[in-house]
């Protein structure tokens, strides 16, 4: 007996492979060598039929809202740092004219560095009227502003902390302070989804500094809720593939076997034991990446795309590569049934360099977006698809330092398209400064609740019991449905 077969509690089996392993080792030695071919896979999205005696498994097959849906996906695109609102699309006159002066009004208790404000700082760039609807957008951002009757612009949007981390949990989750699911896990535990052969909620180069991995997590929902990550921040999202989709060592006929005798290991230890929303998650995921192995790959193949799609996301220029490609697999990803995707670009905190950083990301983003918009609406998609424009929260009209703002829980500016939305409207206003929203104030809890009304969801009955409270996404307190915002049906 060889020193490998020693050490081994399993045996070599006579099924025609020999690395097939049978035997009485334990359920997590033989999952742990199983993993080496499928389970690190970052679950998201997939329905088998393993079951907990006679409990059903938690089911993503497409399920009915509360109510005829205007939207049937969304797709996220997340600044992540906070872009300063005040240079983009908020226009406030004020702001030139006091440009260099003192602020005349008061300062809030709580902001991140009161220390180093300065007088007032005027806009970056010049603001001028778009599309029908006249929204003022900033030369920074050009071909946004191609499209902009397709925005319902947002400038009346607060939140409840200044700090990036707990900011970005409560637009990720509704909660600054708690473990709570993100807002694709609700929407994925609330609707299913149309693709069982790709995860349900994806999100690509996820930045975790902040927050970690909980802005895209299930938390106490069934795991199989919790957001897939592709790439990563920082990494050229050309090599970014979802990992561990393929096995090196085992073809698929092998992987099938392999599987279908961890399925039956876990189904028995299952009715021995009760549900277990993390194994069946483990199992399930193995399962969905044998299925990934023939779709995902041909979803991320970009060379089936013309070469006038490519120009138009920008992918064929390196300041607009990065993020093109990342809207343009959105757009791959919702097409084949992917219920809720989003897109991020990090490093908008401009406390100190914001004449030199602000220009390179608004480029880095302009043309892609405008492009997503466009192909989503000549393919008669954007009807269906709700796409979420934002950050965590907004900068301060004064300066921070000479060359920077600071941040801004008050007021700030999101947008939507698409999805059932009024497009070519702003919404809400700030005050003269654009500090402060004082016109239809919107917090991110109203929001999410609008989100999940376009979706066909009620955020008061999409709940879950949970350590004693009825635990949804807009929280304990009243959240109210932005209805102006939605179009007529």
């Amino acid at each position: 007996m060889s020193q490998m077969s020693q050490m081994s509690p399993y045996r070599a089996s006579s099924y025609g492979c020999r690395k097939f392993i049978t035997g009485t080792g334990s359920r997590r030695q033989f999952l742990q060598r199983l993993g080496a071919g499928f389970g690190n896979l970052a679950l998201a999205g997939l329905l088998s039929e393993v079951t907990a005696g006679d409990e059903p498994a938690p089911s993503l097959r497409p399920k009915a809202g509360h109510f005829e849906p205007r939207a049937k996906r969304v797709i996220m695109l997340f600044m992540d740092g906070a872009p300063s609102h005040h240079d983009l699309f908020d226009y406030k006159p004020e702001l030139a004219r006091w440009h260099g002066k003192p602020y005349p009004g008061k300062l809030p208790q709580v902001l991140s560095n009161t220390d180093r404000l300065g007088n007032v700082f005027g806009p970056l760039r010049p603001f001028r009227r778009h599309g029908e609807g006249g929204l003022w957008i900033s030369d920074f951002l050009p071909h946004l502003a191609g499209v902009a009757d397709e925005l319902c612009m947002i400038h009346s949007m607060h939140c409840s902390n200044p700090q990036h981390g707990a900011a970005l949990l409560e637009w990720h989750t509704g909660s600054a302070t708690f473990i709570r699911p993100s807002m694709g896990s609700w929407i994925l535990y609330g609707l299913g989804t149309e693709n069982q052969n790709l995860p349900g909620y994806i999100t690509i180069a996820q930045p975790l500094q902040m927050a970690g991995a909980d802005m895209f997590g299930s938390a106490f929902l069934p795991a199989i809720y919790q957001g897939t990550q592709l790439g990563y921040a920082g990494e050229p999202i050309e090599r970014a593939r979802f990992p561990h989709i393929r096995s090196r060592h085992s073809d698929s006929t092998r992987q099938r076997m392999e599987l279908d005798l961890a399925r039956a290991m876990n189904r028995d230890h299952l009715r021995r034991v009760g549900p277990n929303s993390d194994l069946e998650a483990r199992i399930e995921s193995f399962e969905l990446a044998f299925r990934m192995q023939t779709e995902a790959p041909q979803v991320q193949d970009l060379s089936m795309e013309t070469k006038e799609t490519l120009r138009l996301y920008g992918v064929d220029e390196k300041p607009t590569a990065n993020f093109g490609r990342q809207c343009l697999l959105a757009r791959r990803f919702i097409e084949q049934g992917v219920r809720f995707v989003q897109c991020n670009l990090g490093g908008w905190d401009h406390h100190d360099n914001i004449r030199e950083a602000l220009p390179k990301n608004c480029r880095a983003i302009d043309r892609p977006i405008a492009g997503l918009l466009t192909d989503l609406r000549r393919r008669g998609m954007l009807e269906e698809t709700l796409v979420v424009w934002g950050g965590e929260f907004g900068r301060t009209p004064m300066s921070e330092g000479s060359n920077g703002r600071d941040h801004n829980p008050y007021g700030y500016t999101m947008w939507l398209a698409g999805g059932g939305v009024k497009g070519g409207i702003a919404y809400g206003a700030t005050d003269e400064f654009g500090f402060k929203a004082i016109e239809k104030k919107l917090h991110v809890h109203d929001l999410h609740a609008t989100i999940l009304h376009l979706l066909g969801l009620d955020h008061e009955r999409l709940s879950v019991p949970y350590a004693g409270l009825d635990v949804r996404l807009t929280g304990v307190t009243p959240a109210r449905v932005a209805k102006e915002l939605i179009a007529r049906g």
